[in-house]
């Protein structure tokens, strides 16, 4: 007789892994699947923000991460042309940022899972869910080496992005969903290094950033309105040279550079979907996307491996029915991700800021801490309401 895990997950990168390992951790049988092997690369924002690297600390990750050599990022720097806001993204309770590859990053993330207990087969393809009588009971797919085989679970977890088989299989339905906003591309540079820095340039209607990666790389990332995707697209090449230009010192200090790699982008699109069912769980971009403009993917899906596998604890102990642990799951996951959602969706229209904005940025300017401030509100570690209620009366006084 087969046996029964009680978790199978299906994608084993930065939301799947960590699930992994956090519920081997408490001795529970997990079965973790990916048609990838690793160590592969994958497209990403690359950022880990400090809510993000305080998950690794906790999970005792984060010396791993560092010892590879990845950069620490201690400083955000927004350019609006007339002034640069500068600031540091962390608090004193959290480690700073970093922006690893994933080549380096999902490998690392993967091994913690296999050392924690979980079973891995890498090379594996899902072909099917498997349903009885509405509940999602396991999978169907084929092994690297071409065998068939079907496992079967207490509760299968989708971790494997947005076009996710059991999201499909469990009818996860949509909700505060949004179109594309934003066109995105970005590659690799040898020769332009950031002493710590994530820049970030805003434009009307154009966006670029750059930080340093593993290996000397700098990651350069370009973004436009997602309406001028079919354009940019037919001349990516092109288009992505171009947009520097709107930041002469920047363009220089690219020049002086050499790009190593492809150019990569996608259209992202932004919505919520209903993270569990019958059998099912969703963790990362399965279960929840937003806009790459705030860089908080790879964070999300670390909150997210938390949270799901707290809540799958309590029901497979025996401590909470499913349904009800897996409600607070969504509670949770929705109540800490609107905030930064509504931003991240209002930012990636590429929009110019609005009056008040212009006039509070211009306020803020050269104030240690309300730049701090500002830098910690983009990267997820102070609530915008927060943000904007500390500092309403710099923009009503710059009017």
């Amino acid at each position: 007789m087969a046996k029964e895990y009680d978790a199978i997950i299906v994608g084993a990168r930065c939301a799947g892994s960590p699930t992994a390992m956090l519920l081997a951790r408490k001795g529970y049988r997990v079965l973790l699947l990916d048609r990838a092997t690793f160590p592969s690369d994958t497209l990403s924002t690359h950022v880990v923000q400090p809510q993000g690297a305080a998950a690794l600390a906790r999970w005792g990750l984060l010396d791993r991460l560092i010892a590879t050599g990845c950069p620490p990022i201690h400083t955000y720097a927004f350019d609006f042309g007339p002034v640069t806001l500068a600031g540091s993204p962390g608090t004193p309770g959290l480690p700073l940022a970093y922006c690893p590859r994933r080549t380096i990053l999902d490998k690392l993330l993967v091994d913690a899972a296999v050392e924690a207990g979980a079973e891995l087969r890498e090379g594996f393809t899902v072909d099917e869910v498997l349903v009885e009588d509405g509940r999602i009971t396991g999978i169907r797919g084929r092994t690297r080496d071409g065998c068939t085989v079907s496992e079967r679970a207490k509760v299968s977890i989708g971790a494997e992005g947005r076009h996710s088989l059991v999201a499909k299989a469990g009818g996860a339905e949509e909700y505060n969903a949004k179109p594309p906003l934003l066109a995105a591309y970005y590659s690799y540079w040898r020769g332009l290094p950031m002493r710590g820095r994530f820049e970030i340039y805003i434009r009307p209607h154009r966006g670029f950033a750059a930080m340093e990666t593993h290996d000397g790389l700098t990651v350069v990332v370009a973004g436009w309105p997602a309406a001028e995707f079919g354009s940019v697209k037919a001349d990516i090449e092109g288009n992505y040279r171009r947009i520097f230009d709107l930041a002469p010192a920047f363009a220089e200090r690219l020049r002086g550079a050499r790009r190593e790699g492809r150019l990569s982008g996608a259209l992202v699109p932004n919505y919520f979907r209903r993270p569990y069912g019958p059998g099912w769980a969703l963790v990362g971009d399965a279960g929840y996307q937003k806009d790459s403009i705030t860089a908080q993917g790879i964070s999300d899906a670390f909150r997210d491996a938390e949270l799901c596998s707290a809540a799958l604890d309590e029901c497979l102990s025996g401590k909470c029915t499913f349904d009800a642990a897996m409600a607070g799951f969504q509670r949770r996951r929705d109540a800490e991700s609107m905030p930064m959602y509504d931003l991240t969706c209002q930012l990636a229209t590429l929009e110019p800021p609005p009056p008040e904005m212009q006039r509070l940025v211009g306020a803020i300017h050269g104030d240690r801490g309300a730049m701090d401030d500002f830098a910690r509100m983009n990267a997820g570690t102070l609530p915008p309401a927060e943000f904007f209620a500390r500092h309403a009366g710099a923009s009503a006084a710059a009017a």
